[in-house]
């Protein structure tokens, strides 16, 4: 699937938009007659149960907008009011033309007389030029300010609904948020939940603006001739046919569209944070093969929505100019009958390209305002997705302080979101409060699933897990994870200080508290040979550092947090003997007082912990001490001999 070119990707694409819109109308018809046979006549199936309509987008994206509506409303209003003044200086032409201009001039009517007389024609004309330019100064004052205020509830509501989206996506389940990829997390953030703000002019501002000066327009052409404005609107039953016909099939490919940009920028945010692993398999050509094959479909996409863009804007091409040039006719023949003089033409033009331009304004713009919606519809979608915290409408904080640390396992079966099998199954111990319980086992017999589910990344699926007693479901998540310290194997760290990264779990911590830790992870040696020592900036995932640095990097960082229960995952894995040696020490001194859960492999790691489990296939096999599991003479035995033995020592059974 990955090799295929982008034609045939495409092809299939289009048979899946077919198939699709084949269930859509199965669907519809279903429900139809399920409508007709109801006794009911209040059950009806909205349209919203199969894809939300744009009644339903509109009230989401209303409640979006709460805290910034009185803008919005201000910035309506002083558009209203700068696009009636806009509807001024048009008269101003029929002014001059009728009564300054033409030869003789038309009687001025008694009603301007008085406002106009002891005036030459020259200062009737300076006069009419001056009270045109005054509404015009006047209207963009207006218009500027209101645009401001539309502006800055843009901005404002693009902040805030980036905000909620980026905090939502934070606190979904781990599979969820690893399925999203960072890539594809910051192309849904960044795209679709910042252009939701445009909708306040695609979908409030502008078609405001186009229904005022059309409605404007079409009651001072009925003071014209009242057949101007009939045929006017003509022209909106064609708007509301080509929008329902063409515009609704649109959205779903603005959507796929965004879906496919999505995709791309998380295979190129993996591809690039992989890259020491490309070019060491010399795979740069390939993965260029692959982005170019993706955006090819992507264009190709984009190249289809163009053209059904397209159709609606050759129909507006079409209609417009037909329907200008048909009342230009009538009102040109207006003027033949004397029915009508030159400055009422010369208005009537004006007024008819303002008329028609909101229409053609609308036309245009609706496909951009489908692209938003659809942007929207992606978000909702997410948020609608369940969180971690979703659950814990009866669950309480903890205060530190009060934790023993005392955790229970009972009967716990775990499997992963999709997968049919368990990989943890009827797990059941007591690590007491600051025990140390090692875990040991071949890969992928569950060790790191099980400090998963101690790190509540996961909730099991049968059984319970305790904390002094309590059951995890009845504490809040967020209070429970600053009882955390985690040290993996795969050792992350930011794009930031060395000071920063070691007091990511206590911002505030002073910097003596700072160099404390780092010495007790025998890391201060290295970092004050760095060029400017804690200031130092490390790079993303702290790529200037060695493996063994970001490894001590990431134990003070635990340290430093002061955790009450720990988890070690292979914590020294990449530590040379002598930087393992001197962490050992500080190992011990970390896990005084503290319940920890110790996944390793190595002998001085694992000796000296109170209780060891054994884990095999997703069970415990064998528990207890070092030396109790030494005596039994199973799995463990096994593997130690296997650790201390010589290699070139024949092996004994």
């Amino acid at each position: 699937m990955a090799n295929r070119t982008s034609r045939s990707r495409f092809e299939q694409y289009r048979e899946e938009i077919e198939a699709r819109r084949e269930k859509e109308k199965s669907k519809s018809k279903e429900s139809e007659d399920k409508e007709n046979r109801s006794d009911n006549p209040h059950a009806r199936t909205r349209s919203s149960d199969r894809q939300r309509t744009f009644w339903t987008l509109l009230k989401q994206f209303w409640r979006l907008l709460d805290g910034h509506r009185p803008k919005v409303f201000f910035a309506l209003g002083t558009l209203t009011v700068s696009t009636l003044l806009g509807l001024i200086p048009p008269a101003g032409t029929k002014l001059a033309i009728d009564y300054v201009l033409t030869e003789p001039p038309k009687q001025i009517p008694a009603w301007l007389s008085q406002f106009t007389s002891g005036y030459s024609r020259m200062g009737l004309l300076w006069l009419i030029a001056g009270g045109v330019t005054i509404v015009t100064l006047l209207r963009t004052g207006v218009h500027l300010w209101g645009r401001w205020y539309a502006t800055k509830a843009v901005n404002m509501v693009q902040a805030n609904i980036r905000r909620r989206t980026y905090e939502h996506a934070m606190q979904l389940p781990l599979h969820r948020v690893q399925d999203l990829k960072s890539g594809g997390a910051t192309s849904l953030i960044r795209e679709d939940a910042g252009g939701i703000a445009d909708l306040i002019f695609n979908m409030f501002y502008n078609p405001w603006q186009a229904l005022i000066q059309l409605i404007g327009s079409l009651c001072i052409l009925v003071l014209v001739d009242w057949r101007l404005m009939v045929g006017g609107l003509c022209l909106l039953p064609a708007v509301w046919i080509t929008h329902r016909t063409w515009i609704y099939r649109v959205r779903p490919l603005y959507k796929d569209i965004r879906l496919r940009r999505t995709a791309i920028d998380a295979a190129t945010t993996e591809t690039f944070g992989g890259i020491r692993i490309v070019r060491t398999f010399a795979r740069s050509k390939t993965e260029a093969n692959r982005f170019s094959r993706n955006t090819h479909l992507l264009a190709r996409q984009q190249l289809m929505v163009w053209w059904a863009t397209r159709i609606i804007e050759v129909i507006w091409d079409v209609l417009i100019p037909v329907a200008s040039t048909l009342l230009l006719i009538y009102g040109g023949w207006q003027i033949l009958q004397a029915q009508m003089t030159l400055g009422d033409l010369m208005m009537f033009l004006i007024y008819l390209t303002m008329l028609l331009g909101p229409i053609a304004s609308i036309a245009s713009s609706a496909m951009a305002f489908q692209n938003d919606l659809a942007g929207l519809d992606r978000v909702l979608d997410l948020m609608l997705e369940e969180t971690e915290t979703m659950q814990e409408s009866d669950a309480s904080g903890i205060d530190a302080s009060e934790v023993a640390g005392h955790v229970r396992f009972d009967r716990v079966c775990f499997s992963y979101p999709g997968a049919e099998d368990n990989v943890l199954d009827d797990i059941s111990f007591e690590a007491k409060a600051g025990m140390t319980v090692a875990l040991v086992g071949r890969s992928g017999a569950g060790k790191t699933t099980l400090c998963n589910l101690v790190a509540r990344f996961y909730e099991p699926g049968n059984g319970r897990i305790e904390l002094d007693d309590r059951p995890f479901s009845d504490i809040k998540l967020e209070s429970y994870r600053r009882l955390l310290g985690v040290v993996e194997q795969d050792v992350f760290l930011f794009d930031g200080t060395v000071r920063d990264n070691i007091a990511y779990g206590r911002r505030h911590a002073t910097d003596e508290e700072v160099n404390a830790a780092a010495a007790a992870a025998a890391a201060l040696e290295f970092i004050q040979q760095l060029p400017q020592g804690m200031d130092t900036v490390i790079g993303e995932r702290g790529v200037k550092l060695s493996g063994g640095q970001r490894q001590r990097l990431a134990i003070a960082r635990a340290i430093l947090a002061d955790p009450r229960i720990l988890i070690l995952d292979e914590a020294t894995s990449n530590l040379d003997s002598e930087s393992e040696r001197l962490i050992q020490t500080s190992l011990k001194q970390l896990l005084q007082g503290r319940t920890a859960f110790v996944i390793a492999h190595r002998l001085s790691t694992i000796a000296h912990a109170d209780l060891i489990l054994v884990l095999d296939q997703g069970r415990i096999a064998e528990r207890g001490s070092h030396q109790e599991l030494i005596e039994q003479g199973g799995i463990y035995q096994r593997m130690i001999v296997l650790q201390t033995e010589d290699f070139g020592a024949p092996q004994t059974s």
